[in-house]
């Protein structure tokens, strides 16, 4: 038996999750789940890492340091929440954040992805090895680094029924898991925007960080000429394997369109961003889940669980399918991607592949991430130094 704590802070950019979880040969249970709120200070720096306008190396180079402490933080608190003590957990499994994403190769720059959160720091705070840096070696064999969930998903969530399970995070993805399929037949990417427009809206017009179970959404009217603009971008429809993140939907994607589109009501843009994820994973669903996996139960996860309207929306455009939540199979919705990386974290430990090549599009299984010991006791290095100098 062991435990592992996986690390995840999204593209929200609104903290923090730990999940502690127990594996037992192929039993694998839930813990204990907090998410450690992320600061003003914190996430200003993090976007200022993001933005190609203000980022520098200096910058990037504090805050990698100061995400270290942040995630050691919510690790230890994870710990202190479930009782366990450091000594029996096997592993850290840090997403870190990501500051940069690019899926595959331009004109001038490399396919190639880059997660901060220096995973020294959180092995030394907290005594525990850390696996980080899990995407690298997925992008090192032909694929695009993401998504990384499915494999997880596979482990925990496959039935003898085809499922797809989506997640609404700051972007949207799904995996599609057919009736007892084998880990080579799935496939998964990313749909769209999940929270990440939504979440802008609010903050801009409101103040807040979200939509609060969709209430303001559900007052405004959708404006179909921007929905169609939106539609209309190539990822949309562009065929898996896909992966996009902030570098497509980001603030810049926000500013821009209310630079273009004047006369708007705040309720209206919510309106609109909101169904345009619902349409986004309809679309997808339609062209490329179901002529391969032709479920009719979706499994939601994600802080877009939480937006009533969003999900009444989604399940109003795939009328054939159950809508379900993580919290029907036991599993808390938030703490998905952060279980997801405890679990590729304990495979890496074991020198074990986790990728999901039909997810990624590799070519072949790679054992992920970089494994950052835990410091070893001065006594320990005291007695190591003594044997070899009387060797």
């Amino acid at each position: 038996m062991a435990y592992a704590i996986g690390l995840m802070s999204g593209t929200s950019l609104d903290g923090c999750d730990a999940a502690l979880i127990r594996i037992d040969g192929d039993k694998i249970s839930p813990v204990a789940f907090v998410s450690l709120p992320m600061s003003e200070s914190l996430r200003g720096k993090i976007l200022d890492c993001c933005s190609l306008e203000k980022s520098n190396v200096r910058l990037l180079c504090s805050v990698n340091v100061e995400l270290g402490y942040w995630f050691a933080q919510a690790a230890k608190r994870v710990l202190a929440e479930a009782g366990v003590a450091i000594g029996d957990v096997e592993c850290i499994g840090s997403h870190g954040q990501t500051v940069y994403h690019i899926a595959e190769n331009e004109k001038l720059y490399r396919a190639s992805t880059l997660q901060i959160g220096e995973p020294a720091i959180i092995a030394y705070e907290t005594g525990i090895p850390v696996v980080s840096n899990l995407r690298a070696m997925d992008i090192a064999a032909g694929g695009r680094g993401a998504p990384l969930v499915p494999y997880a998903e596979y482990l925990l969530y496959r039935a003898d029924h085809p499922r797809v399970l989506q997640n609404l995070g700051g972007i949207g993805n799904v995996t599609a898991l057919g009736a007892n399929c084998g880990l080579d037949e799935v496939f998964a990417f990313d749909t769209g925007p999940g929270n990440m427009i939504i979440n802008a809206l609010a903050k801009r017009f409101y103040g807040i960080d979200y939509d609060d179970g969709g209430a303001i959404a559900a007052t405004g009217a959708v404006n179909e000429a921007l929905l169609a603009e939106w539609m209309a971008i190539p990822y949309v429809s562009a065929p898996p394997p896909k992966a996009t993140g902030r570098e497509l939907y980001g603030v810049q994607f926000v500013e821009a369109a209310l630079t273009s589109h004047i006369g708007i009501g705040p309720q209206d843009w919510l309106a609109t961003a909101t169904t345009y994820t619902a349409a986004t994973i309809e679309l997808n669903y339609r062209r490329f889940v179901f002529p391969r996996c032709p479920a009719k139960e979706i499994i939601a996860s994600g802080g877009g669980v939480h937006n009533k309207t969003l999900l009444d929306e989604i399940a109003r455009r795939l009328p054939e399918c159950t809508m379900r939540t993580q919290e029907d199979l036991g599993w808390d919705s938030d703490s998905k991607e952060a279980v997801a990386f405890a679990l590729l974290a304990h495979e890496t430990m074991h020198g074990c592949s986790s990728n999901v090549p039909g997810a990624t599009g590799a070519r072949h299984p790679v054992v992920l991430g970089c494994i950052t010991p835990a410091p070893a006791t001065g006594s320990r290095n005291l007695d190591r130094l003594a044997t070899i100098k009387m060797k």
